[in-house]
């Protein structure tokens, strides 16, 4: 796993019904995988070399994009499944279509995209991939709950108090 905050958290929390040996990259140590799962926090080539699915959970900064490219396409296993449901431009979707089409990799599994809603020239057409929209929120309770957290920070705004989730 790549990117340990509370996504990631939550996505590794849940693979211990798998009896998955979680590795994880990130730039601080998360002790409630350390010990709750027996994580280990390792560089992300380790990770990249060591691991059979690889599940990205960081947000699009100068720093992640691109994050996977070619040469850490290369360095994952001819068998690993890339999973990337945190933002499109962190993998460089010409060099996985690539690596898919050569077998480098064993296939891939994307809900966001580098240039949505346009894919990378022969990604739909890879049997080795599962390619979905990027909706995990679109429930009914969820975005009632979204609605409701507007309300209450368009509330707050305007009685002059700060924003309870403020974006910066």
């Amino acid at each position: 796993m790549v990117g340990a905050g509370r996504i990631g958290t939550a996505f590794a929390l849940k693979s211990a019904a798998f009896g998955m040996r979680v590795l994880y990259a990130d730039s601080a140590p998360n002790e409630r995988l350390d010990r709750e799962l027996g994580a280990r926090r390792v560089d992300l080539t380790t990770l990249l070399r060591e691991s059979d699915f690889i599940s990205l959970h960081v947000p699009l900064t100068e720093e992640t994009r691109h994050l996977i490219g070619a040469a850490e396409l290369e360095a994952m296993r001819p068998t690993a499944i890339l999973v990337n449901t945190s933002r499109g431009p962190v993998v460089d979707e010409s060099a996985l279509v690539a690596a898919l089409r050569e077998g480098r990799i064993g296939g891939a599994g994307l809900d966001v995209y580098e240039n949505e809603p346009a894919l990378a020239a022969g990604l739909s057409e890879l049997p080795n991939t599962v390619l979905c929209p990027h909706i995990g929120s679109a429930t009914t309770t969820t975005r009632s709950r979204m609605a409701e957290i507007a309300a209450k920070n368009l509330i707050h705004v305007l009685r002059g108090e700060e924003p309870l989730h403020r974006v910066v």
